[in-house]
Formats: structure tokens, C-alpha cells, sequence
């Protein structure tokens, strides 16, 4: 007796311990516990926090992005940095680009501004595209399905890369990170919207879903509270491995010239100037290379660990 009040007080006491953990709660359990998903999570916020405060450090190191300092280069030598490593020194602590002496510092911060940026905005819209049109699909099937389902597979079977250099190299170079988004986003909803729309025509047939039906739920509510929460955990993992191919398809095609165009600052524009010093110069090189594949190794080493906790989630 004495056993079974104390437990009922303890219970009281601590409803929280007795509360079953959710979904998120397990999942951030899991990755709190996994070193590799710790740091590429603690990479990636600092990479942030550098493009966050770009403006900030230019300020404080006095160069901006665009800003010349021919007295950093050895003009007589060719414009190579003066200094070893170079040109790291006190006031370019990651050196300068040979010829023009700008600071890597400050051009590899906003680089990762513009990076981030346009691949959190490709992202963002690419989702939109993909849940809508592959639940539509799913949702309703007959005509509608094989009409979306014909457009995905028309995308898909476009060489993405090659369609997107002859595209951006056909357009005015007026505002290129918009229209690297937009063009990103055209070639890649279909690769999301594949996969909802077969957990679409899995979950519609589900006896919750019939339940709901039957009990006068308009389409709205079977959309919205039945069948896209029952989608969660499949976007996050698909969005969080998006990210890192979209940053390296901006840097990517910023590399082949048709991306950002100069002066905005961009990683695949500063590592296609720095081939022709690499023999000479190799740390213009290796700052924007080893910040980009740091950068989008992380991401897609934190998203493949938030599919797994998924995964063990769902089994358990």
C-alpha cells in the first residue's frame, strides 16, 4: 500500500517522466549522443554565424569584400601576396587574392551568405513545389496524377546540370542569385514530390484517413491534418540532404561562370580564379575549397544521422 501511494505521488509529482516522448524529443535524444552529428551541426552553426555577421567582420578587420589593397601583393612578382601563407598576416588572417590583395576573409563570409542563402531559398521553394504537386497527385490520382506525374518525369529526364548552364547563360545577368533559385528549384521539386506522392497514395487508403472521410472531413482538414503530418518526418530528411547539393550546384555553376556574378563574392567563383595561382598561391585555393566541402559534408553527414534517428524512431 505504502509502495503503490508513493509511486502515484511520484507520478503526480513528475508527469513529464511519464509523458511519452515524441517524435522530435527522440530524434534529438539520438543526435545529442552522436559525435559526428554533434560536430557537423556545430560546423554548419558556425558557418552561419560567419555569414550572419559578414558585415560585421569586414568592420572589424577593416575590408570589405570588394575592397582593393594593393600594398598586400608584391606587385614586381606578378601580384602574388606578400608573405608566406598567403598573405596571412595580423590584418588578412586568411590572406588576400593574389593581383588585387581583397580580403579572403571577408570574401569567404559573404560567399557563405550567398551560399546559404540561395540554397536555403532554393530549398524553401523546391519543398512548396514538391508537397504540393506530389500530394495533389496522390491525393486525387486519375488524370491529375498522370498529368503531374508525366511533368516529373519530363523534368527528370533533363540533364539537370546542362539545361541550367544553357539556361543562365541565355538570361541577362541582372539578378543572378534570384535566378539561380528559381532555375534550381524548376529541376529539383520533381525529385521531392516522387516520394510524396507515393506516401500520398499509401496514406489516402489508410483506415484513419477513411475514418475521417467518413466522419464528414472536408478534403482541407484530410490534406492538412491527416495525411501531411503523417509527411513530416520524410521532408525533414529530404530537406535537410537538399541543402547540400544545392549548395554545391550554386558553387558549381558560379565555377563555370553562368552563377553569382562578379563582384558579389561566391566560393565556386573564388576557387575557378584561384586555378590560375594554385602552383604559386595554393591557400587561395584551399580557403573557399576546404570551407565548401567542410561546409557540405556536414550538412549531408547531419542530414544521413537525422534520417537514421528517423528510422529507429518509426521502428520503435
Amino acid at each position: 500500500m505504502t509502495i503503490a501511494t508513493a509511486t502515484s505521488r511520484d507520478a503526480q509529482a513528475d508527469p513529464a517522466s511519464a509523458a511519452p516522448a515524441t517524435a522530435g524529443r527522440r530524434i534529438t535524444g539520438v543526435l545529442l549522443h552522436d559525435r559526428a552529428a554533434l560536430l557537423s551541426a556545430g560546423f554548419i552553426a558556425l558557418m552561419l554565424l560567419m555569414a550572419v555577421c559578414a558585415p560585421l567582420i569586414s568592420a572589424l578587420t577593416g575590408h570589405g569584400p570588394t575592397d582593393f589593397d594593393t600594398s598586400a601583393v608584391d606587385v614586381d612578382a606578378g601580384g602574388i601576396p606578400k608573405g608566406s601563407l598567403g598573405g596571412i598576416s595580423s590584418d588578412h588572417l586568411l590572406g588576400v587574392e593574389p593581383l588585387n590583395g581583397r580580403d579572403v576573409l571577408a570574401r569567404v563570409a559573404y560567399g557563405a551568405r550567398v551560399s546559404f542563402l540561395i540554397a536555403a531559398s532554393a530549398t524553401v521553394l523546391t519543398t512548396l513545389l514538391g508537397v504540393a504537386l506530389g500530394m495533389v497527385a496522390g491525393f486525387y490520382g486519375g488524370w491529375v496524377d498522370q498529368v503531374v506525374s508525366r511533368v516529373m518525369d519530363f523534368l527528370m529526364a533533363f540533364p539537370a546540370l546542362i539545361f541550367m548552364i544553357a539556361i543562365l547563360s541565355s538570361l541577362p545577368a541582372g539578378n543572378k542569385p534570384v535566378l539561380l533559385i528559381v532555375v534550381i528549384s524548376v529541376f529539383g521539386w520533381p525529385y521531392l514530390a516522387r516520394v510524396v506522392r507515393g506516401q500520398t497514395l499509401t496514406l489516402v487508403n489508410r483506415d484513419f484517413v477513411e475514418a475521417a472521410r467518413a466522419s464528414g472531413a472536408s478534403t482541407r482538414a484530410l490534406v492538412f491534418k491527416e495525411i501531411l503530418p503523417n509527411l513530416r518526418s520524410s521532408l525533414i530528411v529530404m530537406t535537410t540532404l537538399a541543402v547540400p547539393g544545392y549548395i554545391g550546384t550554386e558553387a558549381g555553376l558560379s565555377f563555370l561562370g553562368v552563377g553569382v556574378s562578379p563582384p558579389t563574392p561566391s566560393w565556386g567563383q573564388m576557387i575557378s580564379s584561384s586555378v590560375s595561382w594554385y602552383a604559386v598561391d595554393p591557400m587561395y585555393f584551399a580557403v573557399p575549397g576546404l570551407l565548401l566541402f567542410l561546409t557540405v559534408l556536414s550538412l549531408t553527414v547531419l542530414g544521413d544521422r537525422i534520417r537514421a534517428a528517423t528510422d529507429a524512431g518509426a521502428a520503435s
